[in-house]
Formats: C-alpha cells, sequence, structure tokens
C-alpha cells in the first residue's frame, strides 16, 4: 500500500495515490490546456482578443495555438492510456448514479463502495477523451497552414463548428473537475503531494482502500 512510516503518528500516515510521473503529466496537461484555451479564446470572438496579449500578440497566438492543442493532445493521451483501466464503469457505478442525491449531500455511507474513481470521475473523464479527440479531428482540419488545403470549405465549415462545440463542452468539463477538487477536501494535496491519509481513502474510496490493504496485507493460505 506504500504508506509512508516516517513518522511515529498513525494519524499522519499516508497512502500513495498518485505517482511522481501521473502527478507531472496531469500539472503538465493542465498549464498546456490553460495555453490553449486562452489563445483558443483570444481567436474565438473579437471581445477576447485581448487574451491573445499574454501570448505575444495575435500572430503568436495564431501560431501558437494549434500546436499547443497538438502537444495537450498527445501528452492527455498518455495520461488517458495509463488511467483507462481504474475508469471502466461497474456495477456500483451505475448504483451511485442512480444515489445522485446522496452525493449531493455527501451521504457517503449509504452509496456503494467507491474504487480509485468514483462513477462522475469515470464520465469526466470520457467527456474529456470524447473532447480533446474532438477538438484534435477538428483542429487538424481547419488548421490552415499545413491541412486546410486537403478539406473542402463545407467541411471547414463544419469542423469549425465541432471544434467551438469541444472546446466549450472541455472548458466545461475542466471547471467541474476544478469544482469537485475543491469540494472534496484532500483532493487537490492527492495531485500535489501524491499522497492521501488513509481516513481521506476510506471515506471516499473504501474499495480502492481496501484493494491498497489486500496487497500490502495479504491474508495467508488456509491449505
Amino acid at each position: 500500500m506504500n504508506i509512508d512510516n516516517t513518522t511515529s503518528d498513525p494519524q499522519r500516515r499516508t497512502i500513495q495515490r498518485y505517482t511522481p510521473n501521473e502527478r507531472t503529466n496531469h500539472w503538465f496537461v493542465a498549464i498546456v490546456f490553460i495555453l490553449s484555451a486562452i489563445s483558443g479564446l483570444a481567436l474565438f470572438h473579437p471581445a477576447l482578443y485581448w487574451l491573445s496579449a499574454l501570448l505575444g500578440g495575435g500572430t503568436w497566438t495564431r501560431i501558437l495555438h494549434p500546436f499547443l492543442g497538438l502537444v495537450m493532445a498527445i501528452a492527455f493521451a498518455l495520461l488517458a492510456a495509463a488511467m483507462w483501466k481504474f475508469n471502466k464503469m461497474e456495477p456500483r457505478d451505475w448504483q451511485w448514479l442512480r444515489q445522485g442525491r446522496d452525493v449531493i449531500n455527501n451521504r457517503e455511507e449509504r452509496l456503494p463502495e467507491v474504487g480509485r474513481y468514483n462513477a462522475g470521475q469515470k464520465l469526466l473523464f470520457f467527456v474529456l477523451v470524447v473532447s480533446i479527440l474532438g477538438l484534435l479531428l477538428s483542429g487538424i482540419v481547419i488548421w490552415r497552414q499545413f491541412f486546410s488545403m486537403y478539406f473542402s470549405l463545407g467541411m471547414i465549415r463544419v469542423a469549425a463548428v465541432v471544434h467551438a462545440i469541444c472546446a466549450f463542452v472541455l472548458i466545461c468539463a475542466i471547471v467541474v473537475h476544478i469544482y469537485a477538487a475543491f469540494w472534496v477536501k484532500g483532493s487537490i494535496a492527492a495531485m500535489t503531494r501524491g499522497t492521501v491519509t488513509p481516513g481521506w481513502a476510506w471515506k471516499h474510496h473504501r474499495a480502492w482502500f481496501r484493494e491498497k490493504l489486500h496487497a500490502t496485507h495479504p491474508r495467508p493460505r488456509s491449505d
């Protein structure tokens, strides 16, 4: 379970939730997303053009935006590949969703035991996957410098609309993700330090806690 026993105080023992590589990838994707969102919003509407000043002006914004999007898609693909196995929906996840009122009211004792991620986190994960894939494919179509000459004008117009819709969905999903991180105390610390307390794991991800505990202290065989 990789519990940190560097202190004699049992209340301060921790469980590793995210490896250094996972945390680095997460924060790299987050930074590139912010830059991509700023540049994309600056290009989307004249009222938001002032955001281009943060990236060196309109010319640099137009140059950097598609490359930032490409880097974000690649980095997220690496993160998604590592996290895919933890985000498969299970019967207990559908039951968790059906008890949405208990979720909102923090009545976690009434909910099914949660694995590494709850159903809301899993659905958000797939929204991110679909949105970023849509942004990548539509972005290639409307990337004038390299690819737009290979597509018809009608397809470019459709791709521009798809790109805007996917961007809107992605930004909303990230806002929900940030809100949830603040809502569940200890989540941000888990992604900065990489560890959580056993109490946090038991309260919010009990099935995952049991799995970690079993992996560290397997039951002796009866034979």
